[in-house]
């Protein structure tokens, strides 16, 4: 919806709006609609708008009522019952949108509001000497900070805390191992960089002026199955009903056209079907293919045009050539709040670009496959039973991208760490209050791995244009429910069995049956050509070798032979060489021959 920033001094000194203007600067794409400030001594804040729910100047940011000062980025869709709640304890309302009701709920019951909220929020709120800061429960909008003694700062992207200056941007060897094991997975509160960190999903953070700082999580996952046993009928009813509730929800709450991503895969396909089963006049959808390689077909059109024709959807197939990928992959890249080596991330950005042009809200599909234990790995990891030693191993043969032991000849000597990520795994499976090991499994990736690998991917790349994608997979609700579900119900049917069957008798066979689906590039797994000589450039450049993160030995193998070296998941470990060192050649090393004072110790 939005993009966010701000500033709070811990010295003394009033907030300096030009610290703040920078910021916003840099977020003036995830909102084209208008831009506004608000400074209050010691604390500033920035606001770029995305006009979608009460277009009108009353529900502009930053918004400030009752003593109270707010910037807010996504959308409540509980909002209007808030609203109604709200009027009947009193307050009296001047817009008609969702930002003023954050506001008011916050007056009304203070930090226990954002338990209230249902929606993708990221927002920060002056209370008259607190800054009190909020993101939602499955972390669907970004929040990111940098604190020194002076100053915090907060703000939608990296970015925007990289152009306000005084960042230490060298590179953080706990974020690096994540990266690299966990394909750009990197969890809260770390990122790449030493001087930026994130707020955790499903917390809130509260600072006063002398730097004094509380925080709260304030929501968890709880993956065992109810007292009173359901069957799998009343199961797939509640989950059906859940998941239609969820789509409506993010269809309604919008004064603008909504439209969705077809990938042709379940997910999405059933997502055209809820909502033509609820009679949407004009359904808008969009679908992206690229060039074949030999051995990996670059679209899944078949499927896609099957789910548009069958559902009379007004559809958009978008084909791009390789070499408009390769020629826009640096302007993608720019985009990226952290470095995320996913192949279908330029796909959400090239889509995205031109789906808004039509739209500016749809609904993706995201979340569904690890909610509903869709991925070809969790049936494997919980068919290995206890034979399969430790439950992080199961993650480790199946999942990880490069053992501790591989990560040790990948990254420089500088960069060395123990095994941080299998201990944060393991650590993750072991909580509490989760039945068997697949409901440890898909709580993990649903409460930690999800949120900063697709979640962060389509947020970057949608709002790069100012489209703001919708995840109802991702309803907290539905995400609550689906925790309870009996194992066979989600890995039964070769996974995601409620899923398919709700979808029968609503899509067409060949969409359900068929296999896993996504937004293919393959150009950026099968790397040869023009892509390798791209990749080559970028690895072989004076910025790399100076920096000297890896190994020149390890760049020199994946650059001999890039086909022969892929990840578990199959993605090409060349390409994650390269993507990292091009995000910080272009967002760091751009940034300090530009003069910007930033840290680099």
């Amino acid at each position: 919806m939005c993009g966010i920033a701000g500033e709070l001094r811990f010295d003394g000194q009033r907030s300096e709006p030009g610290v703040v203007a920078r910021m916003s600067a840099t977020l003036a794409r995830r909102g084209p609609d208008g831009e506004g400030f608000w400074t209050d001594g010691p604390v500033a804040f920035g606001h770029r708008r995305l006009a979608i729910i009460d277009l009108s100047e009353r529900s502009r940011q930053p918004m400030v009522a009752a003593g109270l000062a707010l910037v807010f980025n996504g959308t409540i869709y509980n909002y209007p019952e808030l609203r109604h709640e709200l009027i009947g304890r009193g307050h009296v309302f001047f817009s008609d949108g969702d930002t003023e009701v954050i506001l008011r709920a916050y007056a009304e019951w203070g930090e226990a509001c954002v338990e209230r909220l249902n929606g993708m929020f990221a927002f920060a709120l002056w209370d008259g000497g607190k800054l009190f800061l909020a993101r939602d429960r499955l972390g669907i909008k970004p929040l990111y900070v940098a604190r020194t003694d002076k100053f915090f700062r907060f703000a939608s992207t990296t970015q925007a805390l990289l152009a306000a200056g005084d960042v230490e941007t060298s590179i953080d060897p706990v974020a690096l191992h994540h990266q690299f094991t966990l394909h750009s997975v990197v969890p809260p509160p770390h990122t790449i960089l030493k001087g930026i960190r994130k707020l955790e999903q499903g917390t809130t953070l509260s600072l006063d002026a002398t730097g004094r700082t509380t925080s709260r999580r304030y929501w968890s996952l709880k993956a065992q199955r109810p007292a009173l046993p359901k069957s799998e009928g009343e199961w797939t009813e509640a989950i059906h009903a859940a998941l239609r509730l969820a789509v409506k929800k993010r269809l309604e709450i919008a004064d603008v056209k909504v439209g969705v991503l077809l990938s042709g895969g379940l997910d999405s396909s059933l997502l055209v079907a809820l909502l033509a089963e609820q009679g949407v006049p004009d359904l808008l959808t969009f679908s992206i293919g690229f060039e074949d390689h030999p051995e990996e077909r670059g679209n899944e059109f078949e499927y896609s045009s099957a789910v548009a024709e069958h559902f009379g959807t007004r559809h958009h197939q978008i084909a791009i050539p390789n070499a408009e990928v390769l020629r826009r992959l640096p302007e993608a890249i720019d985009c990226m709040a952290e470095p995320m080596v996913s192949q279908d991330v330029v796909s959400f950005y090239l889509l995205s670009e031109q789906v808004s042009k039509t739209v500016k809200v749809v609904q993706s599909g995201q979340g569904a496959d690890e909610v509903f234990a869709g991925y070809s790995w969790h049936a494997k990891m919980t068919t290995e039973g206890k034979d399969g030693g430790p439950y992080v191993d199961r993650l480790r043969r199946h999942y990880f991208d490069r053992d501790h032991d591989e990560f040790a000849v990948l990254a420089a000597p500088t960069f060395q760490v123990g095994d941080v990520t299998g201990e944060l795994l393991a650590a993750k499976l072991a909580e509490p209050y989760a039945d068997e090991f697949i409901d440890q499994l898909l709580r993990a990736e649903a409460t930690l791995l999800i949120t900063d690998d697709p979640v962060k991917r389509v947020d970057s790349m949608t709002m790069a244009w100012g489209l703001e994608a919708r995840v109802p997979f991702l309803d907290h609700h539905l995400v609550e429910l689906a925790a309870q579900l009996p194992p066979e119900l989600k890995l039964g049917s070769g996974g995601k069995h409620v899923l398919k069957t709700i979808s029968r008798g609503l899509l067409p066979a060949l969409v359900i049956d068929r296999p896993k689906g996504y937004f293919p590039m393959p150009a950026l797994k099968f790397v040869r050509g023009e892509f390798l000589d791209f990749m080559r450039g970028i690895l072989d450049a004076p910025a790399c070798r100076q920096r000297g993160l890896y190994r020149r030995e390890y760049v020199e193998k994946l650059l001999a032979e890039p086909e022969q070296h892929l990840t578990r998941i199959q993605g090409s470990k060349l390409w994650h060489l390269a993507l990292l060192e091009l995000w910080l050649q272009r967002n760091i090393d751009s940034l300090l021959s530009s003069g910007n004072n930033g840290q680099t110790s």
